[in-house]
């Protein structure tokens, strides 16, 4: 009896953890930082953009719970030449419970390249455990490509 009730708890173990396995599979790899939609991918500086990002995927499989948001437009390496700062479009902080979050944003009158690579870079800012147990802040992102014409 107490064999079978051990495999019975066993057996519904390995299904929770299969189907949080699956979950965490359902999503990609960078969708643990959010998932972003940007409209529209054309634009000049004095336009509008919005920005909706779906933190869903982070939160529920990989318990990475946002801090901040950072918005900015880069040009990534290594199509940088070291002149090309990031272009801070905005830093949201993010509710408890929050699964999505939105900029409302003007293309600043900045320098851009006709023709440059530029992207459209969402940095989640969030805690995990640090070897105590105590939160250590860190950060990942996620990036969209960004047209910008003069």
């Amino acid at each position: 009896m107490k064999f079978a009730l051990a495999a019975t708890f066993l057996s519904l173990g390995s299904l929770v953890a299969s189907s949080n396995v699956a979950a965490r599979l359902s999503c990609s790899q960078a969708d643990r930082f959010g998932d972003p939609t940007l409209s529209p991918t054309t634009v000049k500086a004095g336009d509008t953009i919005t920005v909706n990002v779906d933190l869903t995927c982070g939160v529920q499989n990989f318990g990475l719970i946002p801090q901040f948001l950072d918005y900015s437009i880069e040009v990534l390496p290594p199509n940088n030449n070291g002149f090309e700062a990031p272009l801070i479009l905005g830093r949201h902080a993010i509710k408890a419970g929050a699964l999505s979050d939105t900029l409302v944003a003007k293309i600043p009158h900045a320098f851009f390249v006709s023709g440059a690579p530029y992207s459209l870079v969402v940095t989640n800012i969030h805690n995990i455990n640090g070897t105590d147990g105590s939160p250590v802040l860190t950060s990942g992102g996620v990036i969209l490509p960004i047209t910008i014409t003069s």
